[in-house]
């Protein structure tokens, strides 16, 4: 075992993949420069440098799928998939239903997203339940490095689009950018345990749709992904100090989504805090909601979203994104 961090498992991961299969290419903006070891180990025709052209550069990479590469398109933030959504909403996702199985796009689109660092409301979106909406996508967000480089491989290998969405609070190399050009003054809520990881010393894929539960907990089930664990598992480590046991969920994708395991774990609680940085309303804290009330489940429920667009002020941000406070609330309201 290795350790690294989310970021380096990534790549590490996609380093193994790309030497394995040749078809495998990146494309995107800069990365012979934020891929430089891959660049370097592979060369330009398979780590591609593109133009600042979202819409460009995905559209290409849906075309070179069709033809049968597999194609791993950067787009710097989630936030740009606004350019260029009609690639994956209105052709990679709706090829092979269309096509009836003949034609597949098995692209992986990676993107980072997540707030808490003061970058505003066009910048810091989650968007996975926006996105896990369209169906046929695939939608995969990791919290560990270890089911980072695993997820990574699976979504590769899925077959179909997938969107891999990293946050930036747990990537080492974006809060190095992030507190880069002056902004001494900025700060990050990263949770101790998030920064690095064991890790394999060779990747294996993890599959896609299968969530772990993280801690066992008999008062109160926590569900969430991505810096969202991290931030439960927090909570839940002070809520024992008060005598609650709080059961956390790392969904690991939301789409397509566990529901078994949520489902089991709610069931023997009675209780459920779904911790989503994503939007409030029509996401996925309703979703899961849903899904247990259509399994006859009776729980007691409360989510922490973000209620609006992300405030550009640092304390107006604060209070707008889940926080340990704020799930620990949460639970002292329904325990």
């Amino acid at each position: 075992m290795r350790t690294l961090s989310l970021a380096a498992a990534i790549e590490d991961a996609l380093l193994q993949a790309m030497a394995d299969d040749d078809r495998i290419l990146i494309f995107g903006e800069d990365v012979h420069a934020l891929r430089r070891n891959l660049y370097v180990r592979f060369g330009e025709r398979r780590v591609r440098p593109a133009p600042i052209s979202e819409s460009a550069f995905l559209g290409a990479a849906v075309g070179a799928a069709m033809a049968g590469l597999r194609p791993v398109v950067e787009i710097m933030l989630v936030d740009f998939l606004g350019v260029a959504i009609d690639a994956l909403l209105n052709h990679a996702a709706k090829l092979e239903v269309f096509s009836g199985g003949k034609w597949k796009a098995p692209l992986v689109v990676r993107a980072a997203c997540g707030g808490g660092y003061g970058d505003g409301g066009q910048h810091e979106q989650s968007l996975w339940g926006w996105l896990a909406h369209i169906p046929g996508l695939a939608v995969v967000v990791p919290s560990t490095p270890a089911d980072a480089g695993a997820l990574i491989l699976s979504s590769i290998q899925h077959g179909s689009p997938v969107i891999y969405l990293e946050h930036k609070l747990l990537s080492d190399y974006w809060l190095e950018y992030l507190g880069s050009g002056g902004r001494t003054n900025v700060s990050y809520d990263v949770p101790a345990e998030s920064a690095s990881g064991e890790v394999p010393d060779t990747w294996t894929a993890s599959p896609l749709g299968r969530a772990i539960v993280r801690l066992e907990g008999k008062d109160v089930t926590l569900v969430s992904v991505a810096v969202g664990v991290h931030r439960c598992l927090e909570a839940a480590a002070k809520l024992k100090e008060k005598g609650i046991s709080a059961c956390v969920i790392d969904l690991r994708t939301v789409s397509p989504l566990d529901r078994e395991t949520v489902c089991s774990a709610v069931a023997t609680t009675g209780r459920m805090v779904v911790v989503d940085e994503d939007y409030l309303g029509f996401g996925l804290s309703g979703e899961l909601a849903a899904i247990l009330l259509e399994a006859g489940i009776s729980f007691k429920y409360r989510r922490i979203c973000t209620e609006g667009t992300i405030p550009f002020a640092r304390d107006m941000e604060d209070n707008a994104l889940p926080n340990v406070k704020r799930i620990m609330d949460a639970v002292l309201q329904i325990v």
